[in-house]
């Protein structure tokens, strides 16, 4: 039986992992290879980790930091990250990474998602939506560029449209809820949900176990990401690396998945 997949997501800032607020003032959590062995041990289903500045300040991925991390992960590897490129993508796939996440190259370029789709497989090419909801109306904007730009791209409409142009999952990543740890935007993750076939997964504004159990029972089998949740503990945010144990999940998913989830 297939189950909801939970996630940490890591953000690399001038080579070390950084916790943002609205994408705004990172803060410093500690080094990448050793949280991923951290994470290793802790047996996570699955790793995303996003270097915010290459696509910002228009470098190439670091292919070594890459490498480390693929050799060093016992789990699926999700990386994004300055990919513009088909060459690009095959490159860090030949490192040993499962998946590349796209963002800008998504709205500027999109029939890349095509040409990277068709040559490696839809199902390792994830779209990343950064996503605003715009001050009028309950309309959810694009943005890219770490937050930064601006698209004017209707966010749901987007999300069809890279369905439809090949891309295997759509990470939605909410920047109004990011740092704060007080809920997803669950009508933005409903939104999205209705209108796509293929994998979703969100990101955006965990607190604690039970955000994710609500994501869990409203939408069924989706990927749930966290960033803050798994690199803060208690309310005056220490560092600490985290993730729930086969108990804890067991019992989440006895909660709000396997007792009838929109039933």
């Amino acid at each position: 039986m297939l189950f909801p997949r939970i996630i940490p997501c890591l953000l690399v800032h001038k080579k070390g992992l950084v916790k943002t607020t609205k994408f705004k003032d990172p803060k410093y959590v500690g080094d990448p290879i050793n949280t991923v062995k951290i994470f290793n041990e802790k047996e996570v289903d699955e790793l995303i980790v996003l270097d915010i500045d290459a696509t910002r300040q228009g470098y190439e991925p670091n292919y070594k930091m890459i490498e480390d991390l693929a050799v060093e992960c016992r789990m699926p590897l999700c990386y994004g990250g300055g990919i513009k490129t088909l060459e690009q993508a095959q490159r860090i796939f030949s490192l040993g990474v499962e998946k590349i996440a796209l963002s800008s190259v998504a709205v500027e370029n999109p029939s890349q998602i095509t040409k990277i789709s068709e040559r490696v497989g839809s199902q390792s090419v994830v779209v990343v939506l950064d996503v605003k909801k715009k001050l009028f109306g309950d309309k959810y904007e694009l943005y890219t560029h770490n937050g930064l730009k601006s698209s004017g791209i209707d966010a749901v409409q987007f999300s069809i449209d890279m369905q439809e142009a090949g891309a295997g999952e759509i990470l939605i990543n909410s920047i109004d809820r990011d740092g704060f740890m007080d809920g997803y935007d669950y009508n933005l993750i409903k939104e999205i949900n209705n209108v796509l076939e293929i994998p979703l997964t969100v990101l955006g504004g965990a607190g604690n176990i039970d955000d994710i159990g609500l994501v869990i029972q409203q939408n069924g089998i989706i990927g749930v990401s966290a960033g803050s949740l798994f690199v803060f503990k208690g309310k005056y945010k220490a560092v600490l690396i985290n993730y729930p144990s086969a108990s804890e999940k067991a019992l989440l998913m006895e909660k709000y998945f396997l007792s009838g989830w929109n039933s």
